[in-house]
């Protein structure tokens, strides 16, 4: 039975229809992948189902009673409170309710029979045991349980990976129907992605997902749906079946174009031939050539693949690093981050660097290039080393400055392999447009943003690369193009990545970082490393968690786990759990501001609406950038608002029984 169905759907934001006459079916028990080129519409088709947006043209039709919840792609980071309250959200109107039961249980077991408690307790008791309420009670310590997670810890003390894994509890709550997700495997480690995939295929809830991880679309996605151009396709197949028969039938659509396009030749040659006294005896050939000269016209071609060259360089020596005895830590940390280190690093050596979030594995790069200073050890650089630097999490660019400017400054041209190279030209490469190439970089969106790095990296000669986290937010193609180009490298690589398909068909080497600073290394590809750890019975693994070990990366990826941050595997038994925050009585002002917060609510969501239909007409992209910009910045800063207010007003509304 169909969960939710898209009817001859079109939606546009001021260029070509990114959905044109769309129509889509998810059924019951499905798990579906859909698929799309940065920029296609697969963000907006979620929004879509989830009903915070409407289309152009055509219906959505949702089942009646059918609950959606989505996981978006972003994380919040400005959401507070326990991980129960948060995963109790997700139960909409009892949500409140056993927030409330939650906090006057843990405080009764933290003082005794106190009498205002103990009624307080008897009532809410008696509301959970009409309309069901036990069992939605039951639900969220099932969900914390299932997701291993620490109902008492504060979401601001988790890690990316567990903050993620809390909106997941949320949305799994509230028992949906179907459960969209955005790119859930972003800034998760390994580990993580390996329990996602197996909680996800044992989930009873419909799936639609987006993801760049083929490894994950292998192992969950039951069909495909591909967004191409504005049209929907179905493909109900396997992964590894959908790319044959997807590269026949871009073959069969290239013969297509290329007969249509040599037929309206012929006919343009005979309309050219024909004497005008003829004209009017072959009205029907005319008017069938202008048909065709429309269709032309309309033809919206494929979207071209990036061209990614990594320009050639001098060799460098054979061995390109050597390090001794390396140990770093930082100084409010008891442990070193890394732990008497060795090794060395011959040209042409592909390595891959893999742990948990927050091992370490920036820190180690940093100190083989000498960016930091080891607190022991040493480390020596080879002979004609041309360092090349992939960093998403530290790259700086000119916010204002046009996307050109950012690759080569007030210069025009960029030099490739020893040629002159006008820089928009040169960004076309990177599936830039002209009118792309000269905007400003605040405009670009995520896998924008990463192709303007690739962009910067590949401007100029390297021997030795280093990619940290290169593979978020690109599309399947450009993934898979940078993946072969990294192949056919000549030179040496360093590659940190969470991505195991790509690491698996690049590096010839692995570093794996351990929960106690120590780094291990294997030979082989990532399936080489999985497999010679798991026969290795001595010595921790990357399956131990982190718990000692923060470090103070920058990047989001190496963010610091709180101590009550556990990895999937690592049992329950001695997470220790802080006592919750003591809640104080409604002030005067807090009774005022508990009063005005729905008034506040209702303006936020009405301009909220008003921005939603101003964006979605075609004119409003014909306003300069800085308007387009400001009204984007306007809207996210309301969802932001919106999300405080509704936070504030729970907050509130839990004391007014105090």
């Amino acid at each position: 039975m169909s969960i939710v169905g898209l009817r001859k759907v079109s939606i546009s934001f001021g260029g070509p229809n990114l959905l044109e006459n769309a129509d889509l079916q998810i059924q019951e028990d499905e798990r579906v992948c859909l698929l799309g080129r940065n920029g296609s519409g697969k963000t907006t088709l979620l929004r879509l189902l989830n009903r915070e947006i409407t289309p152009d043209s055509g219906k959505v039709e949702i089942r009646q009673g059918a609950r959606i919840r989505l996981l978006p792609q972003r994380v919040p980071q400005d959401l507070e409170g326990t991980t129960y309250n948060l995963i109790a959200e997700g139960l909409d109107e009892k949500g409140d309710m056993i927030k409330e039961f939650h906090r006057v249980s843990t405080q009764l077991g933290e003082k005794g029979d106190d009498p205002k408690l103990m009624k307080k307790l008897d009532q809410l008791h008696e509301k959970l045991s009409v309309d069901n309420g036990w069992s939605v009670h039951q639900r969220v310590d099932e969900v914390i349980d299932r997701l291993k997670l620490d109902p008492e810890v504060e979401y601001q003390e988790l890690s990316g990976g567990l903050k993620r894994r809390v909106l997941l509890g949320r949305a799994l709550v509230g028992q949906p129907d179907l459960l969209l997700l955005d790119e859930p495997t972003n800034h998760l480690d390994i580990d993580s992605i390996r329990w996602l995939e197996e909680f996800l295929t044992n989930l009873d809830s419909s799936l639609l997902f987006v993801t760049h991880d083929r490894r994950f679309l292998r192992k969950i996605a039951t069909r495909i749906v591909e967004i191409d151009r504005g049209m929907l396709s179905n493909w109900d197949c396997d992964y590894e079946t959908y790319l044959k028969r997807k590269e026949e039938a871009l073959e069969a659509e290239r013969k297509q174009w290329h007969n249509f396009k040599k037929k309206i030749e012929k006919e343009e040659e005979w309309l050219s031939r024909t004497p005008k006294a003829r004209k009017q005896r072959n009205m029907g050939r005319v008017r069938k050539l202008q048909e065709m000269r429309q269709k032309k016209r309309q033809w919206r071609k494929r979207p071209g693949q990036a061209k990614i060259r990594v320009q050639d360089s001098k060799r460098s020596g054979d061995k390109v690093i050597e390090a001794k005895n390396l140990r770093f830590g930082y100084e409010d940390m008891a442990e070193p981050v890394i732990r008497d280190f060795t090794t060395t690093i011959m040209r042409g050596d592909k390595i891959g660097i893999v742990g948990p979030n927050g091992s370490g594995k920036t820190t180690l790069i940093r100190l083989l290039l000498k960016e930091l200073e080891p607190d022991e050890g040493w480390v020596k650089h080879g002979t004609k080393l041309e360092v090349g630097y992939f960093d998403q999490h530290r790259a700086q660019f000119d916010e204002e400055k046009p996307v050109y400017k950012n690759v080569v400054g007030d210069k025009d041209v960029v030099e490739v392999n020893g040629y002159e190279k006008h820089v928009v030209g040169y960004l076309e490469d990177f599936l830039f447009t002209k009118k792309r190439a000269k905007s400003p970089v605040k405009l670009l969106s995520g896998g924008e943003r990463n192709r303007l790095m690739l962009a910067n990296l590949f401007a100029r000669q390297t021997n030795f690369l280093v990619m940290d986290e290169p593979t978020n937010d690109l599309d399947t193609d450009t993934l898979e193009l940078l993946e072969q180009k990294m192949v056919d490298f000549d030179g040496t690589i360093l590659l940190v990545s969470h991505d195991r398909a790509f690491l698996e068909n690049v590096v010839t080497g692995i570093f794996a970082m351990q929960s106690d600073g120590s780094v291990r290394e294997f030979v082989g590809g990532y399936d080489d490393w999985v497999k010679q750890k798991e026969e290795s019975s001595d010595g921790p693994t990357t399956q131990a968690a982190v718990t000692g070990t923060q470090t103070k990366e920058s990047s989001e990826d190496e963010e610091a786990p709180a101590a009550s941050d556990k990895s999937p595997v690592e049992s329950e038994e001695d997470e220790t759990k802080p006592s919750p925050e003591n809640k104080k009585k409604l002030s005067y002002n807090d009774k005022r501001e508990l009063e005005q917060l729905p008034d506040r609510i209702e303006a936020l969501e009405a301009e909220q609406q008003q921005l939603y239909s101003e964006m979605s007409d075609p004119s409003f992209y014909e306003h300069d950038d800085e308007h387009v910009m400001a009204q984007k910045e306007r809207l996210k800063e309301i969802e932001q608002e919106l999300e405080q207010a509704y936070d504030r007003w729970a907050e509130l509304e839990s004391l007014k029984s105090n």
